[in-house]
């Protein structure tokens, strides 16, 4: 998954702050829309993620985007769980739901296809093993432009 420089600098800067309230920084998105941009901050926690949790989060990582102003602008903060539907963001995320069924989108198309639903069947160096249609297609992790968990019923 190709991450952008400014992704990786604020993961950089807001992991600590992140971790320093008793949370995982799953991930970020930061969406640059003219006067104001969106930072959306994913934490989670093996007990789970409550309101108050992402308050928490959310009054840390202000903190540190006021000290630190790494975003030109105005920009919107949102905090939340990941979800049923989890974005994956990080080899280790596909690797931790190898057997679930994914959804990805992928940058450029493989076999003619931009988008795949299979299960996730292994990961090996920077590959998915992806079961789709039964078959096992080799998408290379650097190609997946976004991914989601499919929530089990």
């Amino acid at each position: 998954m190709a991450v952008s420089q400014k992704v990786q600098t604020l993961t950089t800067l807001l992991m600590p702050a992140v971790e320093a309230c008793g949370y995982e920084l799953w991930g970020l998105e930061f969406f640059p829309q003219g006067k104001r941009s969106v930072l959306r901050i994913y934490i989670d926690n093996p007990e789970g993620v409550t309101v108050d949790g992402c308050s928490v989060v959310s009054h840390q990582v202000s903190g540190v985007l006021d000290v630190e102003d790494p975003i030109a602008g105005e920009y919107l903060l949102e905090v939340s769980s990941p979800g049923w539907d989890r974005p994956l963001f990080h080899l280790a995320h596909y690797q931790r739901f190898v057997g679930s069924e994914v959804s990805l989108r992928l940058v450029a198309p493989i076999n003619a296809r931009r988008r795949y639903k299979g299960l996730i069947q292994a990961v090996i160096d920077n590959t998915i093993e992806l079961g789709f249609e039964g078959q096992v297609i080799r998408i290379p992790f650097a190609q997946i432009d976004k991914a989601n968990l499919v929530p089990s019923v």
